[in-house]
Order: structure tokens, then sequence, then C-alpha cells
């Protein structure tokens, strides 16, 4: 498998979760914090805290220290150059 297609499988198992896809479409408004984010999906905490260490595993989620906060952020720069990674390769393919 090729390192394009691992990528592309790692993005897609961290946004196949409707609540990490949640969580995404949150962070797209911009930075919050954990708390925040519960607040705004309706999740526990916990819960919370499990799906963005999944995403930013998945390199689809940035975290930045803001005092004593952590602030969550979407990697917006990694998701379009994998998808413009992923379209090239598709056009080559036809």
């Amino acid at each position: 498998m090729s390192d394009l297609c691992k990528e592309i499988a790692k993005m897609g198992k961290g946004i196949g979760n409707e609540n990490r896809y949640r969580i995404l479409e949150t962070l797209m408004k911009g930075p919050r914090t954990v708390g925040e984010v519960a607040k705004k999906v309706g999740l526990p905490q916990p819960a919370v805290s499990q799906h963005l260490k999944a995403l930013k595993s998945a390199n689809l989620v940035e975290d930045a220290r803001q005092g004593q906060e952590v602030l969550y952020s979407v990697n917006v720069i990694y998701m379009a150059t994998l998808l413009k990674k992923l379209a090239a390769d598709l056009s080559k393919k036809k």
C-alpha cells in the first residue's frame, strides 16, 4: 500500500465516525478547548478527549497551548494537501 493510500485510510478512519465528524465541524468554526467542544457536540468531556486524540493521531487536528488551556483546531493545510495529492493521483490513473 502506498504512503498516500495509508494517509487517506487514516483520514477516512478519523472522519468515518459521526462524533468525530461533528467535532471537526465544530472546530471548523475556530479553535476550541475540550470543554467547549464537549458542550457544542453534547458529548462527555472524556469522550471528546478520546476523539480529539484519534483526530490528532490522524493529523486532522492540531493543538496549541494557550496559558493553562489547550486549544484544538482543524489541520486544514494537511487535509487540503492530502486531498490535492489524491486528486492528482486519481487523474494520473485515467
